[in-house]
């Protein structure tokens, strides 16, 4: 998947995230709504304004649209988990909150 697909699913989780509609964020941003469906499916690729006003109207930052860790393999994710499930082993408080987080994973 390349950046614009990526940049678009983005910016239309963490809009739907918001609760604003396609019409809503495109008025806000001053764009037409086809515009912005061809941004958020990979299509158009946006303006660097019109970038400027999408985090603002989402009150996002850029890292979060441009950030790539959810990129890892699963065994890198895993190690991660387990380095800091390690770290915690000594918070029982913690511990126990990330017991129950990940148990209802599960369980759903």
């Amino acid at each position: 998947m390349g950046i614009k697909q990526e940049l678009g699913k983005k910016i239309k989780r963490i809009r739907q995230k918001r609760g604003l509609t396609q019409e809503q964020l495109a008025e806000a941003v001053d764009i037409s709504p086809r515009t912005l469906s061809g941004i958020e499916v990979g299509e158009n690729f946006l303006t660097a304004e019109t970038l400027d006003k999408i985090v603002f109207e989402l009150n996002t930052n850029y890292e979060e649209l441009f950030a790539v860790g959810h990129l890892k393999s699963n065994e890198e994710l895993l190690k991660e988990i387990k380095t800091y499930i390690d770290l915690l082993s000594e918070d029982s408080q913690k511990l126990e909150i990330v017991y129950k987080f990940l148990k209802s994973l599960i369980i759903d």
